[in-house]
């Protein structure tokens, strides 16, 4: 098979870049998927507060991938659906890509393509990377995994449930688990803040008087066949258990909510640079990869807190592609690194290039801690371009600023990205 652009995942994504490059002027977009449907893991998120960006209406996850699916069948974009890739290899000829696939219904195949955009997605740390002490019952479950057993088969995970982890799955689910009859104990957190957007902090856990222990962390598990209790304790400034602070909570299910790890074999397979950071790719001002007419979008670059801003992202990724696949004349131009600093931990893209770059261009972040009145500043070999106040940031939502195209003149060095604190 061959292809213009072949695109790896159709979730939110995947299906918003598919939009983009078509709508762009490349007729020939096909999306592989592996699930037997298109909307990733929006279809098992239920509850509402997508869309407010790009709709300016409140939406459950369902109701906003279907929009985008809806819209990618008016425009007769392709997808193989219950399609795995299993290999992402430069083309033999030296050109293009080669992409192999299996399914059920046509065995092995290989696709070449101009371009590919990584839209995959990510998955959830487990609980053999946590290294939690004690024994293997049944009823340890990922909060994702609990969030499809609920919200999609209608099979209820436990009855009293200890969460671990504050991210904004572990916190939806807590109201989730609350709602449908269970009792939540507590949402225990290593860190001294919640990995969480505010409002579900709000939403999911005030609300309903659950219990946010920071600065804690599960050290035991118990039960012979299904889970008994767990063993909290608090953890000192180095995330090492206290002892003494132990605290003992019975419960028949724990949930873990400890991170999630953007899908990169395929990119790392490839020889794709990765970010130490993000664990996703490190990508220039088109969301271009190190591996040339490779593009990475949504939370297999980053891992995003709002799905409006994974359309966005991905609507430009579909935009370049489409742009490299025409064979648009781009000036040549020495990209400048994008250096992050004081509490910001990474910036996308990780570099620019400010003769291929449009008007402006969108740089997202995360800090690395709580921080109240302090400042995101933009300096170009020492020069302030930017210095912005920002009443509150916090590690659990992105932030992001508008670099201008005028403020370069091409020769700079590096570009520094950093917080200034009050």
């Amino acid at each position: 098979m061959k292809h213009t652009i072949v695109i790896i995942g159709g979730g939110p994504a995947g299906l918003a870049a598919a939009i983009a490059a078509r709508e762009s002027g490349v007729s020939d977009v096909i999306i592989f998927e592996r699930e037997p449907e298109l909307g990733g893991i929006l279809n098992q998120c239920i509850h509402n507060g997508f869309g407010l960006h790009t709709f300016r209406e409140e939406l459950t996850g369902p109701e906003y991938a279907q929009r985008y699916v809806e819209k990618a069948e008016a425009l007769g974009i392709p997808a193989k659906l219950s399609t795995t890739v299993i290999g992402l290899e430069r083309a033999s000829s030296g050109e293009g890509l080669l992409v192999t696939t299996v399914s059920r219904q046509d065995g092995l195949v290989q696709t070449e393509a101009k371009a590919v955009i990584l839209a995959m997605g990510c998955r959830e740390r487990p609980r053999g990377a946590l290294n939690i002490p004690g024994l293997r019952p049944t009823g340890v479950f990922s909060a994702g995994t609990a969030q499809r057993l609920v919200n999609r088969e209608g099979y209820l995970p436990g009855r009293e449930v200890v969460i671990l982890g504050s991210g904004d799955i572990g916190l939806i689910m807590a109201r989730r688990m609350t709602l449908e009859g269970a009792k939540v104990k507590c949402v225990a957190e290593i860190q001294p803040y919640s990995g969480g957007l505010k409002r579900n902090i709000v939403q999911c856990l005030n609300d309903y008087d659950i219990p946010l222990k920071l600065n804690h962390t599960v050290v035991d598990i118990r039960g012979k066949e299904r889970v008994t209790g767990v063993t909290i304790a608090r953890v000192d400034e180095r995330l090492t258990p206290i002892p003494g602070t132990e605290e003992e909570i019975f419960c028949d299910t724990l949930l873990l909510s400890v991170g999630l790890i953007p899908e990169n074999e395929l990119s790392r397979e490839l020889g794709v640079e990765l970010s130490p950071v993000t664990s996703g790719p490190r990508v220039n001002e088109s969301l271009e990869t190190s591996v040339p007419g490779v593009f990475a979008c949504g939370n297999v670059l980053h891992v995003h807190d709002l799905v409006d801003y994974v359309s966005e992202e991905a609507a430009e990724a579909g935009k370049n592609a489409a742009a490299y696949c025409k064979g648009e004349p781009a000036e040549a131009g020495r990209e400048i690194p994008l250096c992050p600093g004081g509490a910001v931990r990474y910036t996308v893209p990780a570099a620019v290039s400010p003769e291929k770059m449009g008007a402006q261009l969108t740089v997202r972040f995360r800090v690395g801690k709580n921080l109240r009145g302090a400042s995101v500043v933009v300096e170009a070999d020492g020069r302030e371009l930017l210095c912005r106040k920002r009443p509150v940031m916090a590690p659990g939502e992105m932030e992001q600023i508008s670099l201008k195209k005028e403020w370069l003149t091409g020769t700079e060095q590096e570009i520094k990205i950093f917080t200034r604190e009050a």
